[in-house]
């Protein structure tokens, strides 16, 4: 129990949601910043850490949040921007290090990416490569690990091999394929990220860290397929398929957004291997060892048959989607709303209805009309957006800031309230929400609302092309959810 205050920057994404119960349960004092706090609400380590809002383009929120810090965790990154996100990253970069060293804080620790010493680098690379550099210039005692794929269930660098192993027995792929990377299992990841708050560091500086194996792309897909007992897979190197149509490709046959599929391309586009073991000077590996690829995909496949995937990469928000909440009532006067309501009486009981509309979307489907929903899912895909194959994390469990195919959950109240905020391409905001009230003997009353807020002359047509299909959708799904709980 060191009693260490700790800060720890991007809680809600992949790698920061696995620390910050970590750090709780190695004895550090935790407090996470978050743009959207309520995402954090239902984690299940929330009351344990004190969360604050901020924005690391806000220097005034980050020097109160470095207020009385020892440690900062510096795990943010855009992996889906627009061009101006190397601008971005080193204004948050420099706000970050501004913060940390007029707050007195010992130490930042920040985890960036593998990459060769000379060469051009992806503007990802890249940036990363500032990032950590401004870090260390801070003045502030800055520990930088540099880290290649990591593999572990719900990353984006795990999914998008995942997925393309899966559904692809013959592939077509870049040159990059056969470029030497030295993937790393998350768990080790945690444990240097984890070790670093106390290791002994003579100076600032930058340490690769990485697993036991240096393998192709090529070998990493296919020691994947063997232990998901898949038949060997083909693929075909094409010299002339360039990051952005590889991209494309990625966005249209797995989960990943384009946008996400070719920053991940390009970062594969140099080798991604350790230049130096001097990580064990400062932090040892594992009492148990360093996990083997084989290993790490093994013991991510596992988690994700049992459902029990801690975090994913879709816990952060893409780029350019709708993040504000649902406004209230009292700021709809004078705005232009559609909606849909209707609701409908089931003999099943608040709790069996509930846990029927919790389990909605991914594999479980949206309860009506199948096919519109996935013709809605491509033409997403299509035109950017993330489309259905997120899927849901937990096949019956959801928690606020939750990816939900092209939802996110905004808020949920257990057994009373589900609400929905879309994050597919539209010309407006979109949400969908559910409320389940107690009637007398056991019974149930569910409300289900569909909320539009068109934008321009082109939202108000998208509303209305769509209000035949309302009836068949959304009486389909309430119709369904009722039926559902009482066969249950």
């Amino acid at each position: 129990m060191s009693g260490k205050r700790v800060l720890v920057t991007g809680a809600t994404g992949y790698i920061g949601g696995r620390l910050a119960p970590r750090l709780l349960e190695a004895g550090y004092r935790v407090r996470v910043l978050a743009r959207s706090p309520d995402k954090l609400r239902d984690v299940p380590w929330a009351d344990d850490v004190e969360i604050v809002r901020g924005d690391l383009d806000d220097a005034e929120s980050l020097h109160e949040a470095c207020r009385d810090i020892d440690v900062v965790y510096y795990l943010v990154h855009s992996m889906g921007g627009r061009d101006e996100f190397v601008d971005a990253e080193k204004r948050a970069a420099q706000n970050v290090a501004d913060a940390a060293r007029d707050n007195g804080v010992s130490r930042i620790v920040y985890l960036g990416g593998l990459h060769p010493e000379s060469g051009d680098l992806s503007p990802h690379l890249y940036s990363r490569a500032q990032v950590g550099r401004i870090l260390m210039d801070s003045g502030v005692p800055t520990l930088v690990l540099q880290a290649g794929v990591v593999i572990g269930s719900g990353s984006a660098s795990f999914e998008m091999i995942r997925h393309l192993s899966n559904r692809l027995p013959v592939m077509t792929t870049p040159r990059w394929v056969n470029n030497r990377i030295q993937p790393i299992a998350v768990r080790d990841v945690l444990h240097y990220l984890l070790a670093a708050t106390d290791a002994s560091l003579p100076r600032s500086g930058t340490y690769d860290i990485g697993g036991p194996d240096v393998l192709r792309y090529g070998e990493m897909m296919q020691q994947y397929s063997e232990v998901a007992g898949l038949t060997k897979r083909r693929i075909l190197v094409l010299p002339v398929l360039t990051p952005k149509l590889a991209g494309l490709w990625i966005g249209l046959v797995t989960p990943i957004p384009p946008p996400l599929g070719r920053a991940l391309l390009e970062s594969l586009s140099t080798d991604a291997v350790m230049r130096n073991h001097d990580i064990d000077s400062i932090i040892p590996p594992p009492e148990s060892g360093l996990t083997g690829y084989r290993d790490a995909v093994r013991l991510a496949l596992g988690r994700i048959e049992r459902g029990e995937v801690e975090t994913t990469w879709t816990n952060a928000s893409p780029v350019g989607a709708p993040a504000d909440p649902l406004p209230s009532d009292p700021d709809w006067a004078g705005e232009v709303v559609f909606t849909d309501e209707r609701s409908l009486e089931s003999d099943s009981s608040p709790e069996k209805v509930f846990a029927v509309v919790e389990s909605i979307g991914g594999e479980n489907g949206w309860y009506s009309f199948p096919l519109a929903w996935t013709i809605r899912g491509w033409l997403d895909r299509f035109v950017g957006g993330v489309g259905l194959d997120r899927g849901r994390r937990d096949p019956k469990t959801l928690h606020t800031g939750d990816a939900l195919d092209f939802w996110r959950v905004e808020l949920i109240e257990r057994p009373t309230l589900l609400r929905l905020r879309a994050e597919m391409r539209a010309p407006g905001g979109a949400w969908l929400e559910w409320r389940v009230e107690p009637l007398e003997s056991g019974r149930s009353r569910v409300h289900q609302r569909a909320i539009f807020f068109p934008r321009g002359i082109a939202g108000r047509l998208y509303w209305y092309v769509l209000v035949p299909f309302h009836g068949i959708i959304f009486r389909g799904m309430l119709e369904n959810i009722a039926g559902t709980a009482g066969r249950r």
